[in-house]
C-alpha cells in the first residue's frame, strides 16, 4: 500500500468537508475517522468472509446463513460486520437517500453488536450536506483505500492529527507512535503471553502490532495469549483505541480514560509480563503533591521523585516518571519497550540519580537510539528503552547499546522508516547479545531463499524485456528501411523538409543499436552466473552457519554483476525509446504509411516506468530491473550481517552496537546514550547502498525545497500584483 497516496487521497476528502462544509477541524475529523473504521472494518471482514463462507453448505436458508457467517468471525482478527454496516451497502445507496442517518444507523448496528464500542463510534452524520457526504463515501470507496492492510488506522489518525491540528494532541510529544518504533519494540521485548500494559496506549497501535507478533510469529490466537490493558488520558483516544482494537478483533474491554500520572492503577503495579508506550515527552506541570505518595520500592516510584520547579514546585521533567512507571508495572520476569525522548538518557541532577538506581538493578537490557525524521510530526530523534527483569544472570552487569541512527529508509523529505529487513536486521543484534544464534542463522537462511525466489525469475523477465525491445526495433527497422522523403516532406514547408542526410543518419544509429552484442553477451554472463548460483543454493546447508559463509562468498560475487546488468538494461531502454523519439518526432514517422505506429507505442509502453500515482501495473521494464534489484537487495542483506557478525556470535561492531558494562556506564555518570559508547564506523565500511539511501533523502529534500520554492515564488507574484494592481 502505497502510504503517501493514501494520505493524498484522504487529504482530498477531508479537504472537501472542509471546503464545503461550515463544520471545524474537531467536528468533521471524528465523523471521517468513523467512516475510515467502517471502511478498514469491512476490508478485515472481506478478508475472511471468502473462508468462513466456503464452510457452510449452499442448501442452508438465509438467515440462517447470516448466523452461521457470525460465528465463524469468533476468534478472528475481524469483526463481523451486520449487513447494515457494510461500505458496499453505503457505497451503492440511491443518489436522494438519507445518507447521513444511514451511516448513523450502521455505527448503532455496530455497537450493537459490541457493547465494548458503546459510544466510542461516531454520530451525528445527518448534519452533512447529503451529496457531500455520498461522495465523500465514495473516495473512500477508492482501489487505494480498498487495498490497505495491516494497522493502517493509527497512521490515518496520525494523518488527521498532523493536517487538522486537532485538539492540540502533538503538545509535549503526544503524537502517534511510527509503526516502524512499535514493530521495534515488538520485535525486542516480544510480548506472547500474560499480562500486556500500555499506560499511554494512544490508539493502541502498540497492542495491534502485539497481536500480528502473536499471530505471524507464534502462529497462536491473540485473545487466548494476552490480555490487553490500556490507559489513555485523551476522550478522543480512548475511542479510537476501542475502534482500533474492535476492528482488528483484539479484545477492548480493559481500555479506559485515565490521567497515568495520577490514575495508578494499582492493580497492575509489580503484575505485568511486557510493559510499552510511547509516553508524551518531556512533560512539565505534574502536580508533586499528587505523585509523592507514589514514592515507594514497592510502588511506582522506587527510585524517587525527579527534579521540581522552583517556582512552582511542580514535577520539572516527568520522563522519569514514565521511566519508573514502566519498570513498577513490570513483574519479577517482565520486559518492557518504549520510547523516550534522547535527553533522557543522559540528563542531570536527580535524573541522574534515578537512572543510576535503575542501572545497578541489572534490569536495563538494550538502549537504541534512532534518528531524526521517524515521527511523522515532527522532526526529532529518540531512544528506545528495554527492561528485562528476567535477564540471565551473565547478562546482568552490562547493557546492550545499539546506535540505529544511521539506519533508515527514505520515504520522503520529512519522512524516514525501517524497512522489514532493516527491522530483522537490528532485531538479528539483540538475538546474538541473547545468545539466540539459530535465529540469526534463520535469518540469513531467509535472505539467501530470497536471492533463489528472484534469481529464478530473472530468466523469464529478461526474456520479456528482449522482446518488448524486439517489438519496437520492428516498426523502427521498416520505417528506416521504406519510409521516403516525399512521404515525409508531404505539405512541410521548406525550412521544414527532412534531408537525406537525416535519414541517413538514423539509420547507422538503428544500425549501430541492433549490431549490438554488448548487452547480449552481459545477458548471457549473467544468465549463467545466476544459474550456477541457483545450484549452489541448491546444494547448501541453509541451517549451518559455515555452509552459509561458503554460500555468501559466491552470491556476493554475483551482486555487482547484477547491479551492472541492470544499468545496461536501463541504457538500452533509454538508447531505444531515443530511436523511437528521433522517428516520431525529427523525422515525422507517424506521416510513413511503413511506420505501424500502435505496434510503437504498445512496445513503448512496456519499456517505460509504470506510473504509481495512476495506480499502473509494474511494466515489463520495471518487472526485469525489479528482480535485478531484488535479488542484489537481499545479497546485501546476508552480506550485511555477515560482515558485522562473521562468526554468527555477538562482538562489538565500532559505530553499530556494544555490549557496555555497568562500570563503564558508572565511569560515564550513568548515560545511557548509545553514541556515548559505540564509537564511530570506519569511513571504509560505507557501501554503495548506504550511500544510495543518503543520496536519495539528499535527493527528496532538495525536491521538497524545490516544491515550496516555487510555492512561494506564485505567491510573491500575486502578492505583487496586488500591491500595483
Amino acid at each position: 500500500m502505497n502510504v503517501q497516496q493514501l494520505e493524498n487521497e484522504l487529504w482530498e476528502a477531508a479537504d472537501q468537508l472542509r471546503a464545503n462544509s461550515k463544520l471545524t477541524a474537531a467536528e468533521y475529523s471524528m465523523p471521517v475517522l468513523g467512516l475510515i473504521f467502517l471502511r478498514h472494518a469491512d476490508n478485515r471482514f472481506k478478508a475472511y468472509l471468502p473462508d468462513i463462507e466456503a464452510d457452510i453448505p449452499p442448501q442452508v436458508p438465509a438467515a440462517q446463513r447470516e448466523a452461521l457467517i457470525k460465528l465463524g468471525f469468533q476468534g478472528k482478527a475481524a469483526i463481523y460486520l451486520p449487513e447494515a454496516a457494510r461500505f458496499d451497502r453505503i457505497v451503492s445507496l440511491p443518489q436522494g437517500a438519507k445518507v447521513g442517518e444511514i451511516i448513523d444507523a450502521a455505527m448503532d448496528a455496530v455497537e450493537a453488536e459490541y457493547p465494548v464500542l458503546s459510544g466510542a463510534l461516531p454520530r451525528g452524520y445527518a448534519a452533512f450536506e447529503p451529496d457531500l457526504l455520498a461522495e465523500l463515501v465514495k473516495i473512500f470507496d477508492r482501489p487505494a483505500i480498498k487495498a490497505a492492510t495491516g494497522d493502517v488506522f493509527g497512521r490515518i489518525y496520525e494523518y488527521f492529527l498532523n493536517k487538522f491540528a486537532m485538539s492540540g494532541a502533538q503538545e509535549g510529544g503526544e503524537f502517534f507512535t511510527p509503526p516502524s518504533l512499535v514493530r521495534m519494540i515488538v520485535n525486542v521485548i516480544e510480548p506472547d503471553h500474560g499480562l500486556v500494559l500500555d499506560p499511554a496506549c494512544g490508539s493502541a497501535g502498540m497492542f495491534v502490532q502485539t497481536g500480528h507478533f502473536i499471530e505471524d510469529v507464534r502462529h497462536a490466537v491473540v485473545n487466548d495469549s494476552v490480555t490487553f490493558h490500556g490507559q489513555e488520558k485523551s476522550d478522543t483516544n480512548t475511542k479510537l483505541a476501542r475502534m482500533n482494537l474492535v476492528v482488528h478483533g483484539l479484545d477492548a474491554s480493559n481500555i479506559r480514560q485515565g490521567n497515568t500520572f495520577y490514575d495508578q492503577a494499582e492493580h497492575l503495579i509489580g503484575q505485568c509480563d511486557f510493559v510499552m508506550a510511547n509516553p508524551p515527552f518531556n512533560v512539565d506541570g505534574v502536580d508533586t503533591k499528587k505523585v509523592e505518595a507514589q514514592v515507594d520500592e514497592a510502588g511506582r516510584l522506587p527510585f524517587g521523585l525527579p527534579g521540581t520547579n522552583a517556582k512552582t514546585g511542580a514535577i520539572s521533567n516527568a520522563n522519569s516518571l514514565w521511566i519508573q512507571y514502566f519498570y513498577a508495572y513490570l513483574n519479577e520476569t517482565g520486559r518492557a519497550g518504549f520510547v523516550m525522548a534522547s535527553s533522557a538518557s543522559d540528563a542531570g541532577n536527580k535524573d541522574r540519580d534515578i537512572r543510576e538506581q535503575l542501572v545497578k538493578t541489572g534490569h536495563v537490557d538494550v538502549m537504541m537510539a534512532i534518528g531524526n525524521k521517524f515521527f511523522y510530526t515532527r522532526s526529532l530523534p529518540c531512544t528506545l528503552w528495554f527492561f528485562d527483569k528476567g535477564k540471565p544472570q551473565d547478562l546482568q552487569d552490562q547493557v546492550l547499546m545499539i546506535d540505529a541512527r544511521n539506519v533508515y529508509h527514505v520515504v520522503s523529505a520529512r519522512s524516514h522508516v525501517f524497512t522489514d529487513e532493516q527491522l530483522a536486521n537490528l532485531n538479528a543484534i539483540v538475538w546474538l547479545y541473547r545468545g539466540e544464534r539459530e535465529k540469526f542463522v534463520a535469518l540469513v537462511a531467509r535472505y539467501q531463499r530470497q536471492v533463489d525466489d528472484w534469481l529464478a525469475a530473472i530468466p523469464e523477465r529478461i526474456e520479456a524485456d528482449t522482446a518488448a525491445v524486439q517489438a519496437l526495433a520492428v516498426p523502427l527497422q521498416a520505417f528506416a528501411s521504406q519510409a521516403t522523403l516525399a512521404e515525409l516532406n508531404a505539405d512541410q514547408a521548406e525550412d521544414a523538409q527532412i534531408s537525406q542526410a537525416q535519414l541517413d543518419a538514423f539509420k547507422a544509429e538503428l544500425a549501430a543499436a541492433q549490431a549490438d552484442t554488448h548487452v547480449a553477451d552481459s545477458i548471457a554472463a549473467l544468465l549463467t552466473a545466476c544459474t550456477q548460483s541457483r545450484a549452489a543454493i541448491a546444494q547448501a546447508d541453509l541451517s549451518d552457519h559455515a555452509a552459509q559463509v561458503a554460500l555468501q562468498a559466491t552470491l556476493d560475487a554475483l551482486g555487482p554483476q547484477l547491479k551492472a546488468t541492470g544499468k545496461l538494461l536501463e541504457a538500452r531502454h533509454k538508447q531505444w525509446l531515443k530511436l523511437l523519439d528521433t522517428a516520431e518526432k525529427q523525422l515525422r514517422a507517424r506521416q510513413s504509411k511503413a511506420f505501424d505506429g500502435k505496434a510503437a507505442r504498445d512496445a513503448k509502453r512496456a519499456l517505460l516506468a509504470a506510473d504509481s500515482k495512476k495506480n499502473e501495473a509494474p511494466t515489463v521494464r520495471d518487472a526485469v530491473l525489479d528482480a535485478l534489484k531484488q535479488a542484489a537487495y537481499f545479497i546485501h542483506q546476508a552480506h550485511w550481517l555477515h560482515s558485522r557478525f562473521p562468526q554468527a556470535l555477538f562482538e562489538d561492531v565500532p559505530g553499530l552496537c556494544k555490549a557496555v558494562s555497568i562500570d563503564d556506564i558508572a565511569a560515564n555518570d550513568y548515560s545511557l546514550t548509545p553514541g556515548r559508547y559505540v564509537g564511530v564506523a570506519a569511513a571504509a565500511e560505507d557501501d554503495e547502498d548506504d550511500f544510495a539511501e543518503t543520496l536519495r533523502g539528499i535527493h527528496a529534500e532538495l525536491a521538497e525545497l524545490n516544491d515550496k520554492a516555487v510555492e512561494l515564488a506564485g505567491r510573491i507574484a500575486g502578492n505583487f500584483e496586488e500591491l500595483v494592481g
